[in-house]
């Protein structure tokens, strides 16, 4: 067992990267299946939205010209010769001095160039009285004022919102072409890890990080292989090696045994199987982290302390998702400016991963939170997000207005870590 002889900058990794995760391909999907995907094809409408000239009032529909002179003390004569319904036109037309009865969404009749609303009409055997003058085109909404065939409404690389896949569905279209989402396989090794709800022995814990893993992993657009739970995976070479070289997955995240310790089989196992391109990274927490790849299959060593695995996935293996699946890359989290009221201590040479409480004002105060334990799960969920400490700064001092990242913010204006 030895440590580090060097370590990579993550300047370096997210370069590696970058030139190796492209979008997967593609793949059609049903509308229902459709939120949150990424159209591979723009949509170009085939229909003109709406097909037909519709009633946007309840009243009736007649010619606009007959109306002229209308008013409550001079009201004109109509004579009601059908009704036009949502789903069921009037068949025939509508000529001077006739009416349809008509319903909000209807066809108009052949012939109508208006309609009446219901509030300036009284109808009366078969008769309608209407007392207000309506001119040319009112309250009816005209073929393809909503889209007009041929019309693109939708790029290639929208991640579609319900109004999306609603629009889509007014085309007449049941399905759309997306980017095929990359296929995540969890691998969580140790033998001392319990599935929650079991009983566990002595000296054992229970599993949590395949639960932070599949949440991040369906927040970036990835689709897990193997639902939950998950079962640990014990430390003996012969089944985790099966694990990574099992077809069927873009990316594998390894959580647990990515040091150099005698049970950390994982970083030699891609070493022999594939690739082992980085171990060990200038960054704290998650130094132990690796990189490489088996088959087709990018592998991510993630070390198994809570801390570590969260901030290793957020830096490398999150933004290889959302790029593998068509989305923008960048952190999923807000940006915000502070002041720091306590300094940040720092190494040159690496990138420190800092936990901070962020107080709500308009220019808010950023406080470290003081645990250094990469173990200590619940110190992500005491802190309101974290601050980025470049790897060519000794930290910050007290006093320093800083950038930091809000876990319960999204990012709208996202851009990649440098």
């Amino acid at each position: 067992m030895k440590g580090f002889s060097e370590r990579a900058l993550v300047s370096d990794v997210l370069n590696w990267l970058r030139q190796r995760t492209v979008s997967t391909g593609s793949e059609e999907v049903v509308a229902a299946e459709l939120l949150g995907r990424i159209l591979e094809d723009a949509v170009v409408a085939g229909i003109d939205v709406p097909s037909f000239d519709r009633s946007a009032m309840d009243g009736y529909a007649v010619q606009a010209e007959s109306t002229d002179g209308a008013s409550l003390y001079n009201p004109l004569s109509f004579l009601i010769t059908g009704q036009a319904l949502p789903g069921t036109p009037h068949s025939g037309s509508v000529d001077a001095n006739t009416a349809v009865r008509i319903m909000t969404g209807a066809p108009v009749p052949d012939g109508a160039t208006c309609v009446v609303p219901a509030e300036h009409a009284t109808e009366s055997d078969g008769q309608v009285e209407i007392t207000q003058a309506v001119p040319i085109g009112r309250h009816i909404g005209k073929r393809g004022e909503d889209v007009v065939q041929g019309q693109r409404l939708l790029n290639a690389g929208r991640q579609l919102r319900p109004q999306d896949i609603a629009l889509i569905g007014s085309l007449g279209l049941d399905r759309a072409t997306v980017v095929r989402r990359p296929r995540v396989r969890l691998l969580i090794t140790g033998d001392e890890l319990v599935i929650p709800g079991q009983t566990k022995a002595a000296g054992q814990i229970f599993e949590s990080n395949s639960l932070m893993l599949a949440g991040l992993v369906q927040r970036d657009g990835g689709e897990l292989e193997n639902p939950l739970p998950c079962e640990p995976v014990s430390d003996q070479r012969v089944v985790i090696a099966e694990m990574l070289t099992r077809p069927g997955a873009d990316i594998i995240l390894v959580s647990g045994g990515s040091s150099v310790g005698t049970e950390d089989h994982a970083p030699t196992l891609v070493s022999e199987l594939g690739q082992l391109v980085f171990h060990g990274v200038a960054m704290r927490p998650s130094s132990p982290s690796g990189i490489g790849q088996v088959g087709d299959a990018l592998v991510f060593l993630l070390p198994g302390n809570p801390v570590s695995c969260l901030c290793a996935y957020d830096i490398f293996a999150g933004e290889a998702i959302m790029r593998l699946g068509g989305r923008p890359a960048g952190w999923p989290y807000g940006r915000i400016q502070g002041v720091l009221d306590e300094r940040i201590v720092s190494d040159i040479g690496r990138l420190d991963y800092c936990r901070v409480s962020i107080t709500d004002s308009a220019d808010p105060s950023i406080s470290p939170l003081a645990i250094s334990g990469a173990s200590i799960l619940s110190s992500t969920t005491r802190a309101d997000g974290f601050v980025l400490v470049p790897a060519d700064l000794e930290g910050y001092a007290a006093g320093t207005r800083v950038e930091a990242w809000r876990y319960d913010t999204p990012n709208n204006h996202p851009g990649e870590l440098k």
